[in-house]
């Protein structure tokens, strides 16, 4: 049996067996992807991990992607490896601002430090976690670096002090005027023909 065909059969159990988990499912250059709703999120996981068919035992890695224009403007994206059955699946769970998406900490402890890195990229909150806290940016940091709104040059900078012998937090200033880009490529408007351009010419008549 190809993958594919394995990977449209195992998504067609899937959604067998959770009707009320799976909103739609593909597979996409050898990939099978879930839609799935938040709400039993955390039973569904258990069962992907349970069910003889799917063993899906090893989480790999939850990250999520940012569509500022959706009203629901987050996809939690959760990735899973079955050893036993050689595949793997990717859940995709769409959710608001404001809205809280189970952890899955119960049934994979491995997600611990995987949800609060979202939740300090993009202040995605995760219900029933022990210690949701950031984990990559300093204490104090404002905003969350990976939403598209969040600007480039962020909002503080740090520095060592010399004078103070310690570390000072200063709001970005920036050491060159606003500079505005055309994005043109540096041959457009050139008033001279390069070596070549002769024979491209030619061509066209």
């Amino acid at each position: 049996m190809a993958i594919s065909d394995a990977l449209k059969e195992l998504g067609a159990h899937i959604e067998m067996k959770r009707p009320d988990c799976v909103l739609s499912w593909d597979v996409t250059h050898g990939e099978l992807t879930l839609n799935v709703s938040a709400s039993n999120l955390v039973s569904f996981v258990e069962f992907l991990k349970t069910d003889g068919s799917c063993q899906f035992s090893s989480l790999v890695d939850i990250t999520a992607v940012d569509y500022p224009s959706r009203a629901k403007r987050f996809d939690v994206v959760y990735h899973f490896l079955s050893m036993y059955q050689n595949h793997r699946i990717r859940l995709k769970t769409q959710v608001r601002e404001q809205d809280m998406v189970p952890s899955i900490i119960s049934v994979h402890p491995s997600s611990n430090w995987f949800e609060r890195e979202i939740f300090d990229m993009f202040g995605i909150l995760f219900s029933g976690h022990p210690d949701l806290r950031r984990i990559l940016t300093d204490y104090g940091f404002r905003g969350y670096p990976l939403r598209k709104d969040f600007p480039t040059t962020g909002y503080t900078e740090v520095r060592y002090d010399e004078v103070q012998k310690r570390v000072v937090y200063e709001p970005v200033s920036l050491v060159q005027e606003y500079r505005q880009f055309d994005f043109m490529s540096p041959w457009e408007g050139a008033q001279y023909i390069l070596p070549g351009d002769d024979k491209a010419e030619k061509a066209k008549g």
